[in-house]
């Protein structure tokens, strides 16, 4: 067996580099020779201008020619002028870029490294180069070298050498040290690394299957990955067999970890039989922060309800003619019948589908408050609500995070029961999308005097978040609820209204395609490769000629799936070549992201005020300084490079995402492949989301599977029984 041929090279360019296993396709430069060779295997976060040494063999391969396949290396900082001005223009250190790179090597030549490690001061030599440039430079220098270990030792354990920057910010030079302690740490604490990577983690480490600290972590896994399919609580034997099947250990040792954990109280295991059909393990299993929303949510609104009426001596039916009259408008009975709720009720519910005047009541009960000088305060789930909230109402509303106003401090939200908000009449819109957990902030934060109004669709998704809230409030008959069903003559006249609610019946969409007038289109096409074609016609020509709708800003492609060919990422990626093909981009990880990409934010990020499901638009990239601005909904927000894991493409988004947004024009691809999310909620939800023009392109068995499909999938929750009791 002959040994690895050895080669001592400089990189010259990464052609290619998956952070998640560290394979790289890299131009070398060999010592000695003028040539550059193509290189692929396994380096650990390569940098232009190291020097790398490779055991290997060579490889001829059919398309890409002689390439030399690594088994081993490793890598060094270079020493030439050449090597170590490519080294600190590659972006390596924050503060250098390319330009700033040659000035310093210019002055240091050689010894440019040893500078900066030993006496960096001197940088000020350089054209450029302050005091507050140093110490980025230092720290971003030293940061670097932890991070560089970081990776080296995350490679060795098959992690992503992508996590190691987020891993480094949280952990600091401790990372290493906390990781081989307890790796599932990791699942708990950083976006992105989940109970599966932190388990390898563990398992390299020697960490046994049936140990304590694994299955206490794997039960929490179980119970936030339930959560994250809408439920509160869990059932106690589904979840014995879902951790059986996760963990493959005994149901002793998963009993035995379940008991820690309610002694530690990170769960709550509470006993829900009812005496006339006593089952001996009917227990819901709760992870402790949502046994404390729904319990408290539940008793604050059972408070609420019975707490001093509004502080407003309000004639319900003279307001209304006075409103009438104000507004020159009629009102229709359930409308007359909810603004009067309005001014009785300390709690109220207002739903219905789209045209039926959910706006016209919001606005009545504004105006009538405002003749009162109550203090009122508006708010939605998302920005677009808030945004269309006020401008149909002309009067001010936000965001609720931004209403409550979170304290990066402490980590919590301002206004609590200790700071509730001021104000003697709350309304808040798209109230079908708000979970558990933003419910309860939300009630604490209310002041005991005020009037509650939730305003919503209870036929739309529910929540993204774990519970049902809207739909228990309603169901539980604990607060006064107004049902709107007429659908008022202006909303007829739209093809899309008439048919979001004959798909909520359960009967077939009218196509008129050839009717002038219409704002709703089918485009029957069942192949996928077909519908593609057409969607990306639709939306880079066809709309925009037709129309004169903005590709970018005005047009949404809303998808049932992630995958596939017409799912979110492959449409993505196919929207992006045509209708942003030629900016400036950075690649992180497998996502590549380019000035004036349509991207979304897709976890509540507090800090920065950025919520999950904001759309925004990336204005700037900057490669030197390793950040990134996106504008979201006027507000330009930084990104560091590490943050990107955060951001998604959304030229196509699914149809879950769009809850609460409405675009002028909308594209959904239905499919029979789809047929598993195939739902009438969610088509109903799709349909809906579109303001002046809605396309349809797919198969019409595929609409009848989903319009067809009323079953709305079991959500595991207690709150309406709470309400109730």
């Amino acid at each position: 067996m002959t040994s690895p041929i050895k080669i001592k090279a400089q990189i010259e360019r990464i052609t290619y580099n998956n952070e998640e296993n560290g394979y790289t396709v890299a131009r070398v430069k060999i010592f000695g020779e003028r040539r550059l060779i193509t290189v692929v295997g396994n380096i650990v976060s390569p940098t232009p201008g190291e020097i790398i040494e490779m055991e290997g063999d060579w490889d001829n391969h059919h398309q890409y020619g002689e390439q030399f396949r690594i088994k081993a290396c490793k890598t060094s900082v270079p020493a030439t002028v050449y090597g170590i001005k490519k080294y600190l223009g590659s972006g390596l250190i924050k503060g250098i870029g390319p330009v700033m790179a040659e000035r310093i090597v210019k002055n240091f030549k050689e010894k440019t490294l040893e500078i900066i490690e030993q006496d960096i001061e001197s940088l000020t030599k350089v054209e450029g180069i302050a005091s507050k440039r140093i110490k980025m430079i230092k720290k971003a220098w030293e940061d670097q070298k932890d991070i560089r270990d970081l990776m080296i030792f995350l490679q060795s354990h098959r992690v992503s050498s992508g996590y190691a920057v987020k891993i480094f910010k949280r952990y600091g030079n401790a990372a290493i040290n906390i990781v081989q302690e307890n790796p599932y740490r990791l699942a708990a604490d950083i976006f992105g690394i989940g109970f599966v990577i932190a388990d390898n983690i563990a398992e390299k480490l020697g960490i046994a299957k049936d140990s304590e600290i694994r299955a206490t972590a794997g039960i929490l896994y179980v119970l936030n990955k339930t959560a994250e399919e809408g439920n509160v609580y869990y059932p106690y034997p589904l979840l014995l067999e879902k951790c059986k099947s996760v963990l493959e250990i005994s149901t002793d040792n998963i009993i035995s970890a379940l008991g820690n954990l309610t002694l530690n109280k990170q769960i709550i295991v509470e006993d829900i039989n009812e005496d006339k059909d006593w089952t001996e393990n009917n227990k819901a299993v709760y992870l402790a922060k949502y046994h404390i929303c729904e319990t408290a949510s539940a008793f604050r609104i059972k408070n609420f309800i019975h707490s001093q009426k509004s502080l407003f001596d309000i004639d319900a039916d003279k307001a209304v003619e006075q409103i009438q009259n104000r507004l020159k408008i009629k009102l229709a009975t359930k409308q007359k019948e909810a603004v009067k709720s309005a001014v009785k009720n300390k709690v109220l519910v207002i739903t219905g589908g789209p045209g039926t005047g959910k706006t016209t009541i919001i606005n009545a009960i504004v105006k009538i408050f405002l003749q009162k000088n109550a203090k009122i305060l508006l708010a939605a789930p998302t920005g677009r609500a808030a945004k269309r909230m006020s401008e149909t109402t002309g009067y001010p509303a936000s965001t609720i995070h931004r209403l409550l106003d979170f304290n990066m401090t402490d980590k919590n939200f301002r206004h609590n029961l200790q700071n509730p908000l001021k104000c003697d009449l709350l309304i808040i819109d798209e109230a079908s999308m708000i979970d558990v957990i933003l419910m309860h902030h939300l009630l604490k934060a209310l002041p005991q005097n005020a009037v509650f109004i939730l305003v919503g669709d209870i036929n739309q998704l529910p929540s993204v978040g774990p519970g049902n809230v809207l739909k228990d409030i309603i169901d539980s008959i604990a607060v006064s609820v107004v049902e709107l069903k007429e659908i008022f003559r202006q909303a007829q006249q739209s093809s899309i209204i008439v048919n979001a609610h004959r798909i909520n019946q359960g009967l077939s969409p009218f196509y008129a395609n050839d009717s002038p007038d219409t704002d709703f289109y089918f485009i029957e096409k069942e192949d996928p490769e077909e519908v593609l074609k057409i969607i990306i016609d639709l939306a880079s020509n066809r709309i925009t000629k037709r129309f004169g709708f903005d590709p970018i800003e005005d047009i949404q492609v809303l998808t049932p799936m992630h995958k596939g060919i017409v799912g979110a990422e492959n449409l993505n990626k196919e929207l992006r070549s045509v209708l942003n093909p030629n900016s400036s981009s950075i690649s992180v990880g497998f996502k590549t992201f380019a000035e004036n990409d349509k991207v979304m934010q897709i976890t509540n990020n507090y800090d920065k005020k950025v919520y999950n499901g904001d759309i925004g638009k990336i204005i700037t990239i900057d490669k030197e300084e390793q950040k990134v601005v996106i504008c979201f909904d006027s507000n330009n927000i930084q990104f560091s490079f590490s943050d990107l894991d955060e951001i998604i493409h959304a030229y196509a988004v699914s149809v879950h995402k769009s809850q609460g947004s409405e675009y002028p024009a909308v594209i959904i691809p239905v499919l029979t492949q789809h047929y598993i999310l195939l739902q009438r909620n969610l088509l109903y939800t799709a349909i809906t989301r579109g303001k002046k023009l809605v396309i349809v392109v797919g198969a019409k068995k595929a609409m009848a599977i989903g319009i067809n499909n009323d079953k709305v999938k079991k959500r595991y929750t207690l709150f309406k029984k709470r309400l109730q009791n």
